[in-house]
């Protein structure tokens, strides 16, 4: 490797753990507030910031003509399934530790892994299969299903991750010529309409708030927020800006395969802020699947690299 390609690789996974731990900020303010709020106003607000934050970003790349793109309807469905991976993996915050939701999150890219066969084409080697298979080792240790220790919310998070992968592929089939701005651009308005919406039902039909945390945190009427939560909710629709510029630049400089195994880090963090800020002692099992789910993200990596080495 040339010195040139390893300081940009260098200088990428800098930028990506960097961009992982302002994205970690994001979660502990999310899962402080989620006894008191709800979740879409949260998201309400932060798409607010972000807004024109997002008009800049396409003035700037491609030019405010973009947004009129005849793929909008695409990018609005796949807007809404992104707000359906953000809503499960927040609302999950309100009843598991940090560590947990953030690692079966983290199956994400073994979900992109079943689905890019079926759907974008592409060669799935046996070495993948075994890290699917890996992961979901991993799943099930840290999920217990069948034991007293489960708990429901959990599939919350491991849907988030499948919604997620889901919206990632479709974009990756149908969206790759659309600049980055413009599809960050309809994301952010699908989920500015739908929390409007999605507000207004809850408030003309739920008589009273669920008792269960994840439920409440999704269905709880919007309130207007004190000053502190007002502010930390506004933030992050600055901090999702900084971390998707970071990690944008983290793929412009370093290669793929050296620098994603370092998205792992999120887990790291869950668990530093979740043992910190909430006082949350992760349990020996959720520490074995993070382990495995991070090893297999990284062996399904690797397997990608070198099944695009032999086509």
């Amino acid at each position: 490797m040339s010195t040139l390609s390893s300081r940009s690789n260098i200088i990428g996974i800098a930028s990506l753990v960097a961009g992982i731990f302002v994205f970690s900020l994001q979660d502990t303010i999310i899962k402080s507030i989620s006894g008191a709020h709800a979740v879409t106003l949260a998201i309400f607000l932060r798409s607010i910031v972000s807004f024109p934050i997002l008009l800049a970003m396409v003035q700037y790349e491609a030019g405010w003509r973009a947004v009129a793109t005849i793929r909008a309807p695409f990018l609005v469905m796949r807007g809404g399934i992104l707000l359906c991976a953000y809503l499960c993996y927040y609302i999950s915050f309100a009843a598991l530790p940090l560590a947990e939701a953030i690692a079966l999150f983290f199956m994400a890219p073994l979900f992109i892994t079943i689905m890019s066969g079926p759907i974008l084409g592409e060669r799935v080697t046996m070495w993948a299969w075994a890290a699917v298979v890996i992961g979901f080792i991993g799943v099930l240790i840290i999920l217990q299903p069948g034991s007293e220790l489960f708990e429901p919310a959990a599939l919350l998070s491991l849907f988030s991750g499948l919604a997620y992968a889901t919206a990632m592929v479709l974009g990756r089939k149908y969206a790759r010529s659309e600049p980055t701005s413009v599809i960050s651009f309809y994301q952010n308005v699908t989920y500015i309409v739908c929390s409007v919406i999605f507000a207004i039902i809850v408030n003309g039909v739920l008589t009273e708030t669920p008792s269960h945390p994840s439920l409440a945190f999704l269905f709880r009427p919007w309130g207007w927020p004190n000053t502190q939560d007002l502010a930390l909710m506004a933030a992050c629709g600055i901090i999702a800006a900084i971390a998707a510029t970071l990690l944008t630049h983290a793929y412009r400089m370093g290669q793929a395969n050296v620098v994603t195994p370092f998205e792992y880090t999120g887990m790291m963090w869950g668990t530093i802020w979740g043992l910190l800020l909430f006082s949350e002692v992760p349990k020996a099992t959720t520490l074995i699947g993070m382990a495995l789910i991070a090893a297999a993200g990284v062996l399904a990596l690797q397997a990608s690299k070198q099944a695009a080495i032999e086509a």
